[in-house]
């Protein structure tokens, strides 16, 4: 019976990581459509200010509850708040400026696993497996081949900007996140965990969106820009970051951290149905090497280690 179960866990552990991926890739385009709009830090700020609002009527009821165990952990909750809001979608949004929105999907969407499966290994100890490291890099594989659209030359001829440098820094930070996550305090549940980690990011995130706000091009208020922080705040930060945050739990950081790599691939789907861009082979090919990667790095998969 625990091994049907443990199945079970995983079947609804990688569904939840799809569904993440699928809402969280619609975020590089957002960040490329509204940068005439807002500010990086400005979007970032009224995203995880709205995403708590959100919260703040299924949290605060019982919060007092879990007040005892956030006193008790005051370090854990402002990195983790840190890393995974104030940090890693800002420096996506600065990204947004200089790079493209498939740059920023692709390097992203790449390094983070990478990142994380390294950061879980030396502080999870969570091992990893043969056929995982094989589905990794099936998956890097095949973003590699859209990134080149199948050309030696374009890859060769590929150099990284100072917006793909943001985005580095962002998978980075997205990495730290995943691996902190793994270690969230059990007496808090996952609604209120987050109202605590979007409102401290939020907080944190004041200082820069008071500057920003002063010193930058005053934010176009227009139904484009409201309709992106809607979808900013209820989708790519709620309900994303719940299903991602319960994954994590079912599947392991290791194992749940490559589905990111389906990001770039939603986005491109997003990319030919709301902007109108054309897709080739290489983006099926390319597409169909990533989730054979995944499958591999899933194979075996009641062995994993949480």
């Amino acid at each position: 019976m625990k091994e049907q179960h443990s199945q079970k866990d995983i079947s609804l552990g990688i569904l939840l990581a799809l569904i993440a991926t699928v809402i969280w890739s619609g975020n590089f385009i957002i960040s490329r459509s509204v940068i005439h709009l807002i500010g990086p830090i400005s979007l970032a700020f009224f995203r995880w200010s709205f995403a708590s609002l959100i919260l703040l009527p299924f949290a605060w009821k019982v919060f007092k509850e879990d007040w005892q165990v956030i006193r008790s952990r005051p370090a854990y909750f402002f990195w983790t708040a840190l890393t995974g809001i104030s940090l890693f979608n800002t420096f996506v949004y600065i990204a947004g400026h200089s790079t493209s929105a498939i740059n920023m999907a692709l390097i992203g969407t790449t390094s983070s696993p990478i990142f994380a499966s390294i950061l879980a290994l030396l502080f999870l100890k969570e091992k990893m497996g043969l056929m995982r490291i094989i589905g990794m890099i099936t998956c890097i594989i095949g973003i590699l081949l859209l990134l080149s659209q199948g050309s030696w030359e374009k890859l060769l001829a590929f150099h990284f900007s100072t917006g793909d440098g943001w985005v580095l820094a962002g998978a980075f930070s997205f990495a730290i996140y995943n691996v902190l996550v793994r270690r969230k305090p059990t007496g808090i549940s996952s609604i209120r965990f987050l109202f605590v980690v979007f409102s401290m990011g939020s907080i944190l995130l004041i200082p820069f969106f008071l500057y920003e706000h002063t010193y930058a091009t005053p934010i176009v208020w227009n139904t484009e820009l409201i309709g992106s922080i809607l979808y900013l705040g209820i989708g790519t930060s709620v309900i994303s970051f719940l299903c991602w945050n319960l994954a994590l739990h079912k599947l392991g950081t290791g194992r749940t951290v490559i589905f990111g790599n389906l990001i770039p691939l939603f986005s491109t789907l997003e990319a030919v149905w709301l902007l109108g861009e054309k897709v080739s082979w290489i983006h099926g090919i390319s597409g169909l090497i990533v989730i054979l990667g995944l499958i591999i790095a899933n194979l075996n998969s009641s062995k994993f280690s949480k």
